[in-house]
């Protein structure tokens, strides 16, 4: 039976990818208790990054809302492996962190970011409704214009 949650990603169109493996020393999800973390991704297609640049200044908004978007998809990657392939587990999405690469005098932060807070809630319903931190940075690993960290409930 399928679940409620890859249901939602069929009719969303989003196939998950093969997550790109960890591009330094750390690990991509760590679950504690009831909780699980997901290291930032980046907006990775079939394992390398796939939107690089700067927000406002060789990408548009647009183009940035579509990196964070591909993002949360990589989220979901390893958020799906932490609960044993079952997304339907997720019982909160509790925060997002974004880091926006973006030149000094960018203020759109907070909608970039969007492009991942509205998949969340697209796919979670109420339950992807989250705290959020949006951070704007010179630059960021492999030149991507975009990473996205989160922290989960899951059953």
């Amino acid at each position: 039976m399928t679940g409620k949650i890859t249901t939602k990603l069929q009719e969303l169109g989003i196939t998950l990818p093969t997550p790109m493996a960890p591009i330094a020393n750390y690990v991509p999800v760590v679950r504690s208790g009831d909780l699980v973390f997901v290291s930032g991704q980046v907006p990775a297609v079939d394992g390398k990054v796939a939107v690089t640049g700067t927000v406002g200044g060789t990408l548009s908004i647009e183009q940035g809302q579509h990196a964070a978007r591909l993002c949360f998809i990589n989220i979901l990657v390893h958020l799906k492996a932490a609960t044993g392939g079952d997304l339907d587990r997720v019982q909160q999405v509790v925060r997002l962190g974004g880091f926006i690469a973006a030149p000094a005098g960018f203020t759109q932060h907070a909608q970039v970011m969007n492009g991942a807070s509205d998949l969340a809630v697209a796919v979670f319903g109420e339950a992807g409704r989250h705290t959020r931190t949006t951070i704007g940075v010179p630059s960021l690993p492999a030149d991507a214009a975009v990473e996205v960290d989160g922290i989960f409930r899951i059953a």
